[in-house]
């Protein structure tokens, strides 16, 4: 599966309002535990040490991070592609349609501090490394959705 295609499962965009007919199918706002979705912001955060030295030195593929973005006064994360690192700041292009922000766009470049990202991913050998704000969001989704994305996580 591409990264198109994981991000477009596992995506987790967190926001205030809720999704209307021109929202995303991707865009999450509610239903999983928001604790659980804060720790696993923090475990992200905690580890983007083990991310950088995959990137640095890569073994996997489809690298991403994910960033949040905020515009008058709400907040939607982003996962960010096509990744460069200098100086402990992100570069990456915008691999996802706003929902809930309107100052960014799909395809835009974006930059973001090392300490700033709310969670990283790559592929290797079929399995996703990273990713924790998806787990949380494993609950709300059809079991079978989630039961596939559970066989290629690492550490589910």
């Amino acid at each position: 599966m591409r990264l198109t295609g994981l991000l477009a499962l596992g995506i987790c965009l967190i926001g205030c309002s809720a999704p209307d007919a021109e929202t995303p199918e991707t865009l999450v706002t509610s239903g999983y535990d928001q604790d659980a979705m804060e720790q696993a912001i923090g475990k992200a955060q905690n580890s983007v040490s083990t991310f950088v030295a995959e990137l640095e030195n890569p073994t996997g593929s489809d690298h991403a991070v994910k960033a949040p973005i905020e515009d008058d006064g709400e907040t939607e994360h982003f996962w960010l592609t096509n990744l460069d690192l200098k100086d402990g700041v992100f570069t990456g292009i915008i691999n996802n349609e706003p929902g809930i922000v309107s100052n960014v766009k799909i395809g835009q470049s974006w930059t973001i501090k090392q300490e700033e990202i709310s969670d990283w991913m790559f592929m290797k050998d079929g399995m996703m490394h990273g990713n924790y704000t998806l787990r949380p969001l494993l609950e709300t989704m059809p079991a079978e959705q989630a039961d596939q994305l559970r066989a290629i996580l690492v550490d589910p």
